[in-house]
């Protein structure tokens, strides 16, 4: 009886953390990817960050799904956001393209990361309403990842436009319905 009561309170306590859980993933991917990145293994960390925005996906749905939605859960989906979505990214295009143009670069990588933050934290203190405001940093990171399959082919000078203009678009103030 001991035995079923606690095999019962450890699936109430998984399953009240099952959104949480999918969170750590996507930020420990998105520390996975930068790690990755530090070590020169592109490929991996573009996988790392595209395993994340996988988990992102969901993390939201299981907590509402679960009726498990939380100030904690949204404070720690917006600082994994920032990990993979923010700084994966722009380190990547970084150490890939981005170091050849030197303080330009660097400061083209921090800003994509600065508006990244930002836009995270307008959208923690905002009411949903059912509209994002700016371009999601999901969809800015996965975005700015994929282009690294056109690194041999694009010009740097694309990437020098291309990070700039994804970190305006985040803190930008047009509306997009949530999908």
């Amino acid at each position: 009886m001991f035995i079923l009561h606690m095999v019962d309170t450890t699936v109430k306590k998984l399953k009240s953390q099952a959104a949480n859980i999918l969170t750590i993933a996507n930020m420990s991917f998105g520390g996975a990817s930068v790690m990755a990145t530090l070590e020169g293994y592109y490929s991996y960390a573009v996988l790392f960050i595209f395993i994340a925005a996988l988990l992102d996906r969901y993390d939201g749905k299981v907590a509402r799904k679960l009726q498990q939605e939380s100030e904690l859960g949204k404070q720690l989906d917006s600082m994994s956001d920032v990990i993979s979505f923010g700084v994966a990214p722009a380190l990547l295009m970084y150490e890939a393209v981005l170091q050849d143009f030197s303080t330009a670069g660097m400061f083209m990588t921090v800003l994509y990361i600065v508006c990244g933050a930002l836009r995270l934290a307008r959208f923690n203190v905002s009411e949903a309403n059912g509209y994002f405001t700016g371009l999601p940093i999901t969809a800015a990171g996965s975005l700015l990842t994929f282009t690294f399959f056109f690194i041999q082919v694009a010009s740097p000078v694309f990437y020098m436009f291309l990070t700039p203009i994804l970190a305006i678009l985040m803190i930008s103030t047009f509306t997009m319905k949530k999908v």
